[in-house]
């Protein structure tokens, strides 16, 4: 009996000693990319994955790091090792948490970066793509605002590209910033962005 209580112990000791380090190492992640120092962000990000081995969560942020520091990059060789390692790091999210719908929209602005980059070589392949994403990721969670949010976005450049009246798809932000108000993740580390986008967003529907 003895040797059983010690042995609960130990284990309990070694699963709480894990978890504090995952702490240690999300927060200090979470530090380094809001002092602007991504490029560390993301190597503690995929320190963590190394040894998370069943955690989407250090997977998703190595790959959402990545995609936006592909945004506006003109370097194409720069650009396809970010989204190389981008599309690296969210397959392996999406095979630990498969139907995940911010895995889904991560794949989507993955997407959306090759597009922004040369809409004339990638826009006909992946733009299809991206509306799919998005399709399947509102109908496994309507209520995520970043999935309303990140279609809307999405509709308002496609429309906005093909000289379309962005106007209707406003409706779309107002409904994901009431969203927004309600969500809750489910940890500290889960997503949590995009309020203050959408609402910039909304604000300049007003205009």
């Amino acid at each position: 009996m003895k040797n059983l209580v010690t042995v609960t112990l130990f284990l309990i000791a070694t699963v709480t000693f894990g978890q504090d380090q995952y702490t240690k190492g999300m927060q200090k992640a979470f530090q380094l990319w809001g002092e602007g120092k991504a490029v560390e962000a993301s190597n503690t990000f995929e320190r963590i994955a190394s040894v998370e081995l069943d955690n989407w969560l250090p997977n998703y942020y190595v790959a959402q790091i990545n995609t936006i520091l592909s945004f506006n990059e003109k370097d194409k060789t720069k650009l396809t090792q970010q989204l190389g390692k981008a599309q690296e790091f969210i397959d392996v999210a999406k095979a630990i948490s498969p139907d995940n719908p911010e895995v889904l929209v991560q794949q989507a602005m993955i997407h959306t970066a090759w597009i922004a980059f040369d809409g004339a070589t990638y826009g006909m392949s992946l733009s299809g793509k991206v509306m799919a994403l998005y399709a399947q990721a509102l109908q496994l969670d309507p209520e995520n605002p970043r999935v309303v949010f990140s279609k809307a976005e999405w509709d308002m450049g496609s429309a906005a590209y093909f000289g379309q009246d962005t106007a209707p798809y406003c409706k779309d932000v107002e409904r994901s910033i009431e969203l927004f108000v309600n969500f809750k993740p489910e940890s500290d580390f889960h997503p949590n962005w995009g309020k203050d986008r959408a609402e910039a967003t909304l604000a300049n529907c007003a205009k």
